[in-house]
């Protein structure tokens, strides 16, 4: 097979493995990937902004190895990965820009290595259009840059679907077979349950065609990850099986939920559409979701007419399996949910495009290519727009958490402290405190107990103005701000501590 040819069936029409080209790395074949995934890193750093302040889940993430706040409630579902991905600099730097910039640049390094996995599968031209597709979606530019997993388990199963398909290809590929597990390691380190259901295809593949290095390489890499959410599970929340109930409650009760159209309301700029109430945006945010499966459907009838059907079907299917527990088991959705299925189906959708613009002749050719480059425009045009709005609210909000930090410092409400009430825990992150709840999810205390923490630290509660307060901060005096009441425990009102 010439260096430039699709990756083609192994001689017959039968599903077989794809044939890897065995080509040398040449900066050329490389430059596009380095391209798109170098102007991946520099759209996040001017769109979404190195000052954005941390969201809710952020908070809880970076605290738990911070130098700026104590370590936040943990609850069931979440894993560690990502907190020790930015220990590097929420250890020693309280610094939002810094934590930025540098989720940014391993972001777009983490594409390129993504998209260079699938060398020798599909035309670089193809990988690079399919790594600027996911690039460019506004989910993906606001989340690149966040201490989120959402994206690192999307890059995961990008590169770990590539070096299956190689090591498939090529028994002798060492290198895939390090790289399946390094990817499936990464998935499970930042989701493990996502890294099961998006890598369930592959282990299908594995035990069907007998692959056993795959399967051990496969199973190595999602133990290797996920084995401390296991052994936390039975350390703090009774067992793994308690765990996972405990995860699926706080979930909404794990199910036949069909959150389809729950997706669509949240693509117009909802971060978490839960309920997932009000009008659906405007028809042309959703345009380019809708036809996404089509152009899926258009790539994978190419590929099974040039004969190479597996180096498509595979990432479609764990596209579809990464994406089934988010469209029919959960009562609510958020966009970051589905970042790993559009990263899959990123490939197959670029090879349709390429096939559609290509295979005309003449005069069909120049419409193809000025239909395509006309909806490419207009898809990136409402991307931006909807990033744009999203970050700008998104921004406002982190500032209100921000100004009511500064409040309570003024109100005398500083480290060691501890807060509890409405949005306590990023308020009490901005503001260097601990935070508590007596009920939800996120309950890790009693009354009792803040009643005895009350005569070491201040100690504050934030209701909204109208609302009733807890009754353990019944009596304490509110201090009325933005829409909030501060009520700070008496005996530690202007920090004198008991």
């Amino acid at each position: 097979m010439s260096g430039s040819a699709y990756a083609t069936l192994a001689g017959t029409r039968r599903l077989g493995p794809p044939t890897a080209s065995r080509r040398s790395e040449s900066p050329h074949g490389v430059g596009p990937l380095a391209a798109v995934a170098g102007a991946f890193t520099l759209a996040q750093l001017v769109l979404v902004r190195p000052g954005l302040g941390l969201g809710w889940d952020e908070t809880v993430y970076v605290s738990q190895l911070s130098a700026h706040a104590p370590a936040a409630f943990f609850s069931a579902p979440r894993a560690r990965g990502i907190s020790l991905l930015v220990a590097p600099i929420t250890s020693w730097s309280s610094s939002t820009p810094l934590l930025r910039v540098y989720l940014a640049v391993l972001a777009g390094l983490a594409l390129y290595l993504a998209l260079r996995a699938w060398r020798g599968l599909f035309p670089v031209r193809v990988l690079a259009l399919a790594g600027a597709l996911f690039a460019s979606l506004w989910v993906t530019l606001l989340y690149g840059p966040q201490a989120m997993p959402n994206y690192w388990v999307a890059v995961g199963a990008l590169a770990a679907t590539g070096c299956c398909l190689r090591a498939w290809a090529d028994r002798s590929d060492r290198a895939a077979l390090w790289g399946l597990a390094a990817s499936a390691s990464l998935m499970a380190w930042m989701r493990p349950t996502d890294a099961v259901w998006v890598t369930l295809p592959l282990l299908v593949l594995a035990l069907t065609v007998r692959h056993w290095r795959l399967l051990v390489a496969l199973l190595a890499g999602l133990a290797s990850g996920a084995v401390e959410w296991v052994i936390e599970a039975y350390v703090s929340y009774g067992g793994l099986t308690e765990r996972l109930h405990a995860a699926s409650a706080i979930e909404g009760g794990l199910g036949w939920h069909v959150a389809v159209v729950d997706q669509l309301r949240s693509l117009g700029g909802r971060a978490l559409c839960r309920p997932c109430t009000g009008a659906m945006p405007n028809p042309v945010v959703d345009v380019w979701w809708l036809v996404l499966p089509v152009l899926a459907v258009v790539g994978l009838v190419v590929a099974v007419r040039a004969r190479r059907t597996a180096a498509t079907l595979v990432p479609l299917a764990c596209a579809a399996t990464a994406a089934f527990p988010y469209l029919f088991m959960i009562g609510y959705a958020a966009p970051r949910f589905l970042l790993p299925a559009y990263a899959l189906v990123a490939i197959p959708v670029a090879d349709g495009l390429i096939h559609l613009v290509t295979a005309p002749t003449g005069a069909w050719r120049r419409g193809a290519v000025t239909l395509l480059v006309v909806g490419l425009a207009g898809h990136l045009a409402v991307q931006l727009a909807v990033l744009e709005r999203t970050v700008s609210r998104t921004d406002a909000q982190h500032r209100d958490w921000s100004r009511t930090a500064a409040e309570l410092h003024r109100l005398g409400v500083t480290r060691p402290c501890l807060l509890t009430g409405q949005d306590a825990i990023p308020i009490a992150f901005y503001t260097g405190c601990a935070s508590a709840a007596t009920g939800g999810h996120n309950a890790n205390t009693s009354r009792t107990a803040l009643d005895r923490t009350a005569h070491r630290m201040p100690v504050a509660d934030i209701t909204p103005v109208g609302s009733r307060p807890p009754a353990y901060a019944h009596d304490w005096p509110a201090h009325r701000y933005g829409g909030l009441d501060l009520r700070v425990a008496p005996a530690t009102k202007g920090g004198d501590a008991g």
